[in-house]
């Protein structure tokens, strides 16, 4: 396993990180899940992202145990804060007040004394960013979260964040969770140009486009009865589910093949080449897609493979 920094701070993640979207709490076995959380912290991994909402809450209860059996120094576990967690005015957003509410009620769920990363899930343009910036800034003093980072934020949003809290002397944040893969590319043109600027690290979501990088689609008529794409969670990956979009992936087969590498492993090293991602973030409902996945972080691809990669996969790049 590779450790790279979260962007320019000093604690330092494991290069490929184990989440719970979509998996944990949902479809997956509470014992399979764990039994993927301790594979990956056997073979490395040393984070660990979830969110509140995810499965309103239960993601977080089925990790926060499990986690509780490593010592506590040994892995940065991350999670956020913004969706709605409930029906009332102030169940959601990034108010101080929802941020603080939010941040015990995960405390509790997880049964732990604090949060490594506590990640701002969406920006929220009702709340002023002074308000949502002290927040985090408190909860840093108090010692109930270490770091805080953002989710999706644009280029413009991070900027400012990074410069208010300078003029305040805050904590500034130290991460962005944006979507990322060798089909959505959209950080590459403003978000990792500024995020290298003030020092904020990527930390990835859907670096396999929700499994369609896997290779293990054919055609759109034949999906795997235990895939993603045959259950209740495949409108996630209807952009990337085009005949099209699955015969250029098919493209990279007897290229990972050469290497003697997975698809998987291939796109995952794709993302890992650029030096601002600090950590991919993968999904496990099995044992072997953490071994897998893993054993990309020790896969460094060669210009001309990259070169190969971009040139397959081009024209059908959804976003950049």
């Amino acid at each position: 396993m590779q450790y790279r920094n979260l962007g320019r701070w000093g604690v330092k993640v494991s290069a490929v990180g184990l989440g719970s979207w979509l998996t944990y709490g949902n479809d997956v076995e509470q014992d399979v899940a764990a039994d993927c959380i301790r594979r990956a912290y056997e073979l490395g991994v040393n984070f660990f992202d979830t969110a509140d909402v995810y499965a309103n809450g239960k993601a977080e209860q089925v990790m926060g145990p499990v986690m509780r059996e490593f010592p506590r120094e040994s892995y940065v576990l991350a999670t956020k804060v913004f969706f709605p967690m409930g029906q009332g005015p102030n169940d959601y957003g990034l108010s101080r007040k929802h941020i603080r509410e939010a941040c015990e009620a995960s405390l509790r769920r997880l049964g732990l004394e604090y949060i490594d990363l506590y990640q701002c899930h969406r920006y929220d343009k009702h709340t002023p960013l002074e308000e949502t910036c002290r927040a985090m800034d408190d909860l840093i003093r108090q010692g109930k979260i270490l770091y805080w980072g953002v989710s999706e934020w644009s280029a413009d949003q991070i900027g400012h964040a990074v410069n208010l809290c300078r003029q305040q002397g805050w904590s500034p944040p130290v991460s962005n969770q944006p979507q990322y893969s060798a089909l959505w590319r959209t950080i590459e043109r403003r978000v990792i140009p500024t995020s290298v600027e003030f020092g904020v690290g990527q930390v990835v979501w859907s670096p396999l486009a929700q499994g369609i990088l896997t290779g293990k689609y054919r055609t759109v008529g034949d999906v795997p009865a235990d895939s993603r794409a045959a259950s209740a969670e495949s409108t996630w990956m209807q952009r990337f589910f085009t005949q099209e979009v699955l015969d250029a992936v098919q493209q990279l087969v007897p290229l990972a093949e050469e290497h003697k590498i997975t698809v998987a492993q291939l796109a995952l090293a794709w993302c890992l080449r650029e030096p601002n991602v600090s950590s991919v973030i993968v999904g496990a409902t099995k044992v072997s897609h953490v071994d897998d996945n893993v054993a990309a972080a020790d896969v460094t691809l060669s210009h001309d493979v990259i070169a190969e990669i971009n040139r397959i996969l081009e024209p059908v790049v959804t976003e950049r």
